[in-house]
């Protein structure tokens, strides 16, 4: 895969990754974990390949769905991560040497670990305090959840009341529904005229998060516990130890749960329970290997959006064949022409699929699909749902090859592959031109704009934003903070002074319907422009976002308001990146934690005379908040560390981490802005240079006595 293909791909996954998110807050998922763990899995093989390439909202940094507002939020006391994955014994085998390398453990020391299945359901947390449950949550973004208590409840297999356990006690686990309650309840919606779901995953999922407790409770939803959250006291050394104490507790644990003295064992006891997986009566895809002992897991900690002391080992993908009814070309936000396939619908592993990704045009070149072909898909790998190939024989003779559009299907501009003019090679990906006057580009940029994660603006959703942006009312995300004063002044009125935005009551005259001047949706539209009111102030950093420029996400719009903290310092650093200014560009890329890549984007996106106006006009209108003062508690808050040489009582890594953790922004190389250097045995050229520049330099215990307070 050249370094194009790279960056289209990764866009093309956190495009993706976006949906699911937005349909999971709808209870009503478009993928299984299993598909949506595997587009993370594949993220992360190409960020580790192009590191270069990481996007600013790259999947990686995120834990599953942001909460939806439609239950309270809830705060976890300890975060619930997500799993990396393994999809072959070699993986299961790397995992063990990582965790032997950060530990410092030699060979002869075994690593236990315990192996359990991977239920496909819905992961939930049950706090318990002085042994009654008082707060059932969901797992939400991973730090913040939404408080389910009520539904929880109603759950077989969640205690209400426990005795003899420490005064705080956090329970995590899944909630599902199994196949064969499944099988009933789908039979019983469907002879009620209702609406079925597509797999025991999105039943328990929509299930779960119902506001009426009563329907949560009429639905066959059920709970294994498979961790622990906050803890007051141990219950075990041992993670299996902790599992056992759990089921005496009354917590439903699942009986294929192992513990294993080593890796070999573990993956003899995957395929056991991968011989079994069609007999269950819960779907599973995959089996969950954990180090055993506690303190391990302790010290191993976390690593991004998972624990370095677990591994999901994901089983091989299920496959089926269908007919390409169609191959659609789709234009996204930043004008690239994506490709799917149309598919007469199929049921691959319990669930309907009726699209699959086709990547782009040379995907399409390489598998030599056409419409009207017979085609092998699977819902597991690399792509989900993926394309694998053609079966020839079913071919039809009058087929023809798929020709890819060189014009814009949105707005007719051409559509080209831009040359890289240091390597010369194609982009992979073939963008319209058109930038500001394509519609398909625009109206993406508007919901981008008006999306939770960005501006966030009540009753501005998609449909809205496409209605209005045919309407002619809003073209630009300048046009939404002068929608209300336009409104108000008659700008939209029809020649009865009608204006499009509200809703008549009709009435009938001489037995006809006619539209009377009584509005009927006020309450909606002065909701809507006080939402847009309360978005003028929104932080400068999600403003910077939400303006759509390629590469320039939250964190980095973030890092961006940090060091301009006002519009016109933010606007006067793109002026100057368009106009080529080396200082611009040199203080730019002194930011911690930016590059060469966002300096670039923002270089173009101010190129462009339509994108500085937009921005201009979009400034004009709003008095973006200031950025919070970062909390300086703690000795190492704030400080930026670098560590080299040999420590003794922990790893290079384990010291990172736990830095980290403590608040201090951890560096690989000392610079005017590093604080302090930890210098181990053998520190070398970095200690020279830090004595140099007048870091000041710490040896281990220095180091310890710090971290330990």
């Amino acid at each position: 895969m050249t370094e194009q293909e790279a960056a289209a791909r990764l866009e093309e996954i956190a495009r993706l990754m976006e949906e699911a998110d937005r349909a999971y807050d709808e209870a009503d998922p478009l993928m299984t974990d299993a598909e949506y763990d595997a587009l993370r899995a594949e993220n992360a093989a190409l960020e580790k390949a192009y590191p270069h390439l990481k996007r600013a909202d790259s999947p990686s940094e995120k834990v599953g769905s942001v909460p939806t507002g439609r239950f309270p939020k809830h705060t976890h006391a300890k975060a619930m991560l997500s799993l990396d994955n393994a999809f072959n014994d070699e993986d299961v085998h790397d995992f063990v040497a990582r965790v032997r390398r950060f530990l410092n453990l030699s060979e002869d020391v075994p690593v236990a670990l315990v192996a359990e299945p991977k239920i496909d359901g819905l992961s939930a947390s049950l706090r318990y305090e002085g042994g009654k449950l008082t707060i059932g949550a969901t797992r939400g973004d991973g730090r913040v959840g939404e408080n389910v208590t009520a539904q929880l409840k109603t759950v077989e297999g969640v205690p209400h009341t426990i005795e003899d356990t420490p005064h705080v006690l956090e329970v995590r686990g899944e909630v599902y529904i199994s196949k064969s309650d499944f099988a009933a309840m789908n039979e019983a919606f469907e002879a009620a005229g209702e609406k079925v779901f597509a797999n025991p995953r999105n039943a328990a999922a929509g299930s779960l998060r119902q506001k009426d407790v009563e329907v949560t409770a009429s639905r066959p939803l059920k709970f294994f516990a498979h961790g622990l959250g906050e803890l007051s006291a141990p219950l075990a050394e041992t993670f299996s130890g902790t599992v056992e104490a759990l089921e005496a507790l009354g917590f439903p644990k699942n009986p294929l749960a192992k513990p294993c003295k080593d890796a070999e064992e573990a993956l003899a006891h995957y395929r056991s329970i991968e011989e079994q997986r069609a007999s269950l009566d819960y779907d599973i895809d995959g089996v969950v290997y954990k180090v055993d002992r506690l303190d391990w897991q302790e010290r191993l900690g976390a690593v991004g959006r998972a624990p370095r002391w677990a591994i999901a080992h994901k089983f091989p993908a299920e496959q089926a064949t269908t007919m390409l009814e169609e191959i659609e070309i789709q234009v996204g936000r930043t004008g690239a022409l994506t490709p799917r396939a149309r598919l007469t619908p199929v049921t691959v592993g319990g669930v309907v699929v009726t699209y699959a990704t086709l990547h782009n045009q040379d995907e399409i070149e390489r598998l030599g699909v056409r419409k009207g072909d017979t085609v092998r898909i699977q819902r597991a790998g690399d792509v989900i749902p993926q394309v694998l190939g053609v079966v020839e024989e079913k071919r039809r003779a009058s087929s023809k090859p798929f020709v890819f559009p060189t014009q814009c299907p949105a707005c007719g501009s051409d559509a080209v592959r831009e040359e890289n003019p240091r390597t010369g090679e194609r982009d992979v990906v073939r963008r319209c031109t058109g930038n500001l006057i394509c519609p398909a580009q625009a109206v993406e940029g508007l919901k981008h704009f008006v999306s939770r994660t960005r501006m966030d603006i009540d009753g501005l959703g998609e449909r809205q934003v496409e209605d209005f942006f045919a309407a002619g009312m809003v073209r630009q995300p300048a046009d939404i903070f002068t929608l209300a004063a336009r409104e108000e002044a008659g700008a939209f009125n029809d020649e009865e002074g009608r204006s499009p935005l509200k809703s008549y009551k009709k009435k009938t005259v001489k037995g006809e319907a006619v539209l009377t001047h009584e509005v009927t949706n006020q309450k909606s539209l002065d909701n809507l422009f006080a939402s847009i009111e309360a978005a003028r102030t929104r932080p400068l950093g999600r403003v910077i976002a939400a303006l759509g420029i390629r590469h320039v996400g939250s964190i980095t719009g973030g890092l961006l308001a940090d060091r301009y903290p006002s519009k016109e310092a933010f606007l006067e650093l793109g002026r100057r990146l368009a106009e080529g200014d080396e200082e611009a560009r040199a203080e730019l890329l002194a930011i911690d934690g930016l590059g060469e890549t966002v300096a670039d984007a923002l270089a173009r996106f101010f190129h462009e005379e339509g994108n500085t106006k937009a921005a201009e006009a979009l400034f004009a209108e709003l008095s973006p908040a200031a950025p919070e003062a970062k909390a300086t508690e703690g000795e190492l808050a704030g400080k930026t560390m670098v560590f080299t040489g040999t420590l003794q009582e922990m790893t290079r890594d384990e010291a990172k981490a736990l830095a980290a953790r403590l608040g201090a922004k951890v560096s690989g190389s000392v610079s005017g802005k590093t604080d302090i250097l930890v210098a181990g045995e053998k520190a070398g050229s970095k200690a020279k240079k830090a004595a140099d520049l007048g870091v000041e330099v710490w040896d281990e215990a220095r180091w310890l006595k710090a971290a330990r307070g």
